[in-house]
């Protein structure tokens, strides 16, 4: 039977960064406001000109390397991404250009929000137990910076731009285990941007605790599995609340958690996969252990995925 495994992790964070400090000159805010109600000291902003594309080709640079695999066994690119470089073509396809690729594999980008990981890291998999694909390039990049409102201190403060990728590569060994993903439209106007980010921030904050709990504990039922399993939890980086009551429904201690809000802010689709590089890189994950991803978004979506690493 073909699995899939992740095999190589990268990530890229633009060189300019906006402390609670600066944004206290811009708006009626205090760094000890942003830090009680979101964990969040600082966060990445995009270059003038510095598009999703870019942060993705050097993120994925760095999860091919780490795969050490050749660009061009990359036969599937999938860019999770709500600010894409343009409506068309896909940043998949800018991001296959950039890196060099020219073997014909698929492209495209899928919008599912802060769940969109999630969501791309499913897809691929099916790609790759189907037969369909051999190597995937899996990626979240967001210029959020460019959709927010810098009048707006409620969401201004909250979100960063930066880009994730792995690599996801066809395995007779068990790597990706299960993922259950779901959407509720009636939820759209909560979470929304028209053309800038508004939010109902108390209301989200009780949909995205009650939801992320729910479907994690779905999908452990469906492996038959409980949250004493999981070696680690890697959660989409919103909010700390959110994260701590989250890991607290699920019995999981803070310390079972990777969490990398406080300099990386809210980068939506890029937060899983940034998140993953770090613990992977300091050498937190270890090859063997059990690993659970999970985010909610704009939609809404959610959905968890369970990774042996």
């Amino acid at each position: 039977m073909t699995y899939s495994r992740i095999t190589g992790t990268g990530s890229y964070l633009p060189e300019q960064t906006l402390t609670n400090f600066d944004l206290e000159k811009l708006v009626e805010t205090s760094h000890d406001w942003i830090m009680i109600r979101s964990g969040i000291a600082e966060r990445h902003i995009a270059a003038d000109g510095e598009m999703a594309s870019d942060l993705a080709f050097h993120a994925s640079l760095k999860a091919i390397e780490a795969a050490a695999i050749n660009p061009q066994e990359v036969d599937l690119i999938i860019v999770a991404t709500t600010s894409p470089d343009m409506p068309f073509p896909s940043t998949a396809c800018i991001l296959q250009d950039k890196l060099g690729i020219k073997n014909g594999g698929a492209a495209f980008d899928i919008q599912a929000v802060c769940g969109g990981f999630v969501y791309a890291l499913n897809i691929a998999d099916m790609y790759i137990r189907s037969g369909q694909a051999r190597t995937a390039l899996v990626v979240g990049a967001e210029v959020l910076s460019r959709m927010v409102d810098w009048q707006d201190r409620t969401t201004c403060v909250l979100f960063g731009d930066g880009a994730g990728a792995v690599i996801l590569r066809a395995s007779e060994q068990l790597g990706v285990i299960a993922a259950k993903l779901h959407a509720d439209g009636s939820y759209r106007d909560m979470l929304k941007a028209n053309p800038t980010i508004e939010m109902d921030g108390k209301g989200v904050f009780k949909f995205a605790v009650n939801v992320l709990s729910d479907v994690v504990e779905e999908l452990l039922a469906s492996q038959n599995l409980q949250g004493s399993d999981i070696d680690w939890l890697v959660p989409h980086q919103a909010n700390i609340r959110i994260i701590e009551a989250t890991a607290k429904k699920l019995g999981l201690g803070m310390k079972n958690v990777v969490v990398t809000v406080a300099g990386h802010g809210n980068t939506s689709s890029a937060s899983i996969p940034l998140a993953l590089d770090t613990a992977v890189r300091d050498g937190r994950i270890k090859p063997g252990q059990k690993v659970l991803i999970e985010a909610i978004g704009g939609g809404f979506t959610w959905g968890a995925a369970l990774i042996k690493w």
